[in-house]
């Protein structure tokens, strides 16, 4: 596995990463096995959040014996620096540490949100002590706002920015990018296949590796997974024309409407699993794998019919989806 310094910071960490979300859904055992056959494959920078419901646990059992070799980061959505310390005081415990390398503000949407975070009693002020004190060592944002990013970047503040970038979600790369490297700030790329869209994710890792992405942290909960992501790490070659062309298609197939699976828009009051929906309307018209996303359907307890509109994912999806009509025109498709 080829490894890059992290920006300033002094990680010298694996090109892929290991993405923390995809495990909730894990028993421990389970989550451990695969945790640690990524250590065995090289990965050695592992990522997660206090809200990852039991991810954090999950990495702090299957972990702690090979702390040495790891660095681990995560992140929280306090604001304030009193919500902020009780955050990181869960995390430590649940991750069975006394230092977390690295710790970010996670999912800044806003000025105002941000402004109090760097503002007196704010959760950067916070996060500065505890680095002071030894419990963290680095401090990092993430996002899915190009606008709040770019403005953080250029704070000087932080030492790292994760985003999401994959072949279909570029535009970071016209100022965002540019901007993190001109300070030094280590990138850090979620969601390189865009949320399962994506069905080469070695083609899609490598491709963001090679603009300006320092470590790629997709989502694994099986072995074969670690496995095929990893040879990603192996080597980062640029992409042939033949494989920039097959993405290039692939991005002309999900346009800019289509969920990245980051799961901020759950738990749906009427008990639908949206992310994984919409992700079955996805492959059953673009990829025309009908009898596979029938399949999975049957499976289902709820499925399109059972949206009744409210609205509430609204107001949650980072990327201002409009979920109740991609759920009505999946309900009237996929039949």
């Amino acid at each position: 596995m080829i490894k890059r310094v992290l920006g300033k910071t002094d990680m010298n960490v694996s090109v892929v990463g290991f993405g923390g979300i995809p495990i909730q859904g894990l028993s421990f055992a389970e989550a451990e096995k695969v945790l640690l056959h990524a250590v065995d494959k090289g990965i050695n920078f592992f990522d997660s959040a206090r809200g990852y419901t039991d991810s954090e646990k999950k990495m702090g059992r299957a972990l702690a014996s090979r702390r040495a070799q790891i660095y681990l980061a995560t992140k929280a959505l306090s604001r304030d620096g009193k919500g902020m310390s009780g955050e990181l005081e869960a995390s430590l415990r649940n991750l069975k540490t006394d230092m977390i390398d690295l710790y970010q503000l996670h999912a800044v949407g806003s000025k105002k949100q941000l402004e109090r975070i760097l503002g007196p009693g704010g959760a950067y002020e916070m996060l500065s002590r505890a680095r002071r004190e030894g419990k963290i060592r680095w401090i990092g944002i993430t996002g899915h706002s190009r606008d709040i990013l770019l403005e953080a970047a250029r704070s000087g503040l932080f030492d790292t920015v994760q985003l999401p970038f994959n072949p279909i979600e570029t535009e970071w790369a016209d100022a965002v990018l540019p901007a993190a490297k001109e300070v030094g700030l280590g990138t850090i790329g979620m969601k390189p296949v865009a949320g399962g869209a994506l069905r080469n994710a070695p083609q899609a890792i490598r491709y963001a590796l090679n603009r300006g992405i320092d470590v790629s942290i997709p989502g694994m909960d099986a072995t074969a997974q670690v496995d095929e992501n990893a040879r990603a790490g192996e080597s980062l070659d640029p992409l042939s024309e033949a494989e920039l062309e097959s993405l290039r298609k692939e991005k002309a197939l999900w346009g800019d409407k289509f969920c990245r699976r980051c799961g901020y828009c759950l738990p749906c009051p009427q008990g639908l699993n949206i992310p994984f929906l919409l992700l079955i309307e996805g492959y059953y018209s673009r990829y025309e794998l009908r009898d596979w996303a029938l399949a999975r359907l049957q499976g289902l307890d709820k499925s399109y019919a059972d949206c009744a509109e409210c609205g509430e994912c609204l107001e949650k999806c980072p990327y201002h989806l409009p979920i109740p009509e991609l759920m009505k025109k999946a309900r009237d498709l996929v039949v």
